[in-house]
Parts: C-alpha cells; structure tokens; sequence
C-alpha cells in the first residue's frame, strides 16, 4: 500500500501561475518566524496533503518554498514562515488584509489513508514542528491509529512553535515530547538534543511508522537513533522539502542525480534515498 498521496489530484489549473490570497490573520509567535493564515480566491489550491507546500511569493521580490502547516479541508492556507532571506523578509512585512501569492500545492505529501492501523512517530526539530503539524492534525482527525507520539526539540523555550495547541493533542491521544537544547530558568521539561527522546521510547518494531521532519544535520542522528530502536529504513519517513526551488522540476536545483525532489518527493521512505547519499 502506497504511503504517499497523489499530487495529480491536488493540482492547479496552471501550476506556473500564482494565485491570489487575502491574508486572513498574521502573527509573530516567535521572533523569526512568522505564521499566516489565507483565504485563497481560488478555491481549488485548498486541495492538498500534508507534507506538500506553496511557491509563495510577491511582485518584485520572488517567491520561496513554504511547507504547509494547516490541516486539509480545514477551508484556508496556514504558513508559518521563517524570515531567512529579500523574499520571506518582504513576507513578513505584510499584516491582515495584504494579498500573498502562492502557486501550487506541489509534491508527494503523506498519504494518511495509507498509513493507518500503524503506531507512528513523529520527530520534529525547529521549524521542522509547521509541516509536521499538517499530519499530525490529519492524523487525529481520521483516527484509526495506534499509539502516536512526538518528539519535538526547540533550542530554547522562546523558539517553542505551537506550543498551545500541545495539550490539545495530548486529550486526543498524542504523546507530546518536548525538550530543548540547553537549560533555561524556568523550564522545567526534557533538555538536550531531540534524538535523546530516542532511547526511553516503546517501540513496536513490526508496526511502527516514524516520521522525520527538521534540518537536515538532524536527519542522520535520527536515523540512527530510530535503526537502533529496530525501525527500518522502509518504515522512516522523512522531507527534502528544502531544496525546492521552482517546484515544477525545470529549474534543476532539487536535482540529485536522476531524482527531482519536487516531482518524486518532497516525502520519501529512507529505503528510497539509497545511492543518494547527498540528499541527507
């Protein structure tokens, strides 16, 4: 059974055209990072999946590739975005009732339906939290899954993403995690690096799904961490969301080798990446 949806489904009527969106509420939760919600004049870029994201830009700055935050079907477009560049800089300059363009939804995302009856995993590191939020809400409001878990790792109590929304998911059976990288007055949670949330875990080798979503110099800690826990490489789940560029694969910048990481992912199964040891 596939673990990926079908982005065919999800696709605009021209993917090299944006389109318009009123933006609806925008926040500052942390001091880089900035979250949007947008009520899209075109209706039809609401159908997406989790793990898939938006080109989403402005005249005369460019655009940038945004992973989508908000749950499907939940009737908007939710972006927590990151001020790192000219493009997501200008972004943050706009407040509610500004328009923000976006073309897409581009890519593999997570393909809920086929993951279910599974225990699953989820690890977040940083930003990583923003699209992981996407399936993690999917995921609640199917049901029909085992055991499910979070580990998620901020550097400090101040970077902390969603953190209100955290209780919410422990009422409806999600094992939320939470440590940070190194003590801070006050806190009084888990401290140290996401992949020691590793080791005290129970896990079911036979039926456990992990999901890893971060920077990248996360990724090969937790790998190694998750084989140890007896979880192979067929059943870890993991985003090169960051090497998009154009998101139709013309550009070539998410190029390796022979794979386009906006055409075939940007979700893979680590079993997929062998003989791509570049992409991690």
């Amino acid at each position: 059974m596939s673990l990926y949806a079908n982005p065919t489904k999800s696709s605009p009527p021209s993917p090299y055209l944006p389109s318009a969106c009123r933006i609806e509420e925008a926040l500052r939760p942390t001091a880089k990072e900035k979250f949007f919600r947008l009520a899209p004049h075109d209706p039809h870029i609401l159908n997406y999946s989790p793990g898939q994201f938006f080109m989403v830009g402005l005249p005369g700055y460019g655009e940038a590739p945004i992973s989508i935050t908000s749950g499907p079907d939940e009737g908007c477009i939710e972006l927590c975005i990151r001020a790192v560049g000219n493009v997501t800089n200008a972004i943050h300059r706009l407040e509610k009732g500004d328009t923000l363009w976006v073309r897409g939804p581009f890519g593999r995302g997570f393909d809920v339906e086929g993951m279910a009856g599974k225990d699953l995993v989820f690890v977040a590191g940083g930003i990583g939290i923003a699209p992981m939020r996407s399936l993690v809400k999917a995921v609640i409001k199917r049901g029909g899954f085992g055991r499910l878990t979070l580990l998620y790792g901020a550097k400090g109590p101040e970077e902390i993403l969603y953190g209100d929304e955290f209780e919410g998911w422990r009422a409806k059976g999600v094992d939320v995690r939470i440590t940070i990288d190194r003590p801070s007055p006050g806190w009084k949670g888990y401290v140290g690096v996401v992949t020691t949330l590793i080791p005290p875990l129970d896990i079911d080798e036979g039926r456990t799904l992990a999901v890893v979503l971060g920077p990248p110099v996360l990724y090969k800690f937790v790998i190694w961490g998750l084989r140890h826990k007896g979880i192979k490489d067929d059943d870890m789940l993991l985003s090169l969301e960051r090497r998009m560029k154009c998101g139709l694969g013309k550009c070539g910048h998410c190029q390796i080798n022979c794979v386009y990481v906006c055409q075939e992912g940007p979700v893979f199964r680590l079993s997929e990446l062998k003989g791509l040891p570049e992409a991690i």
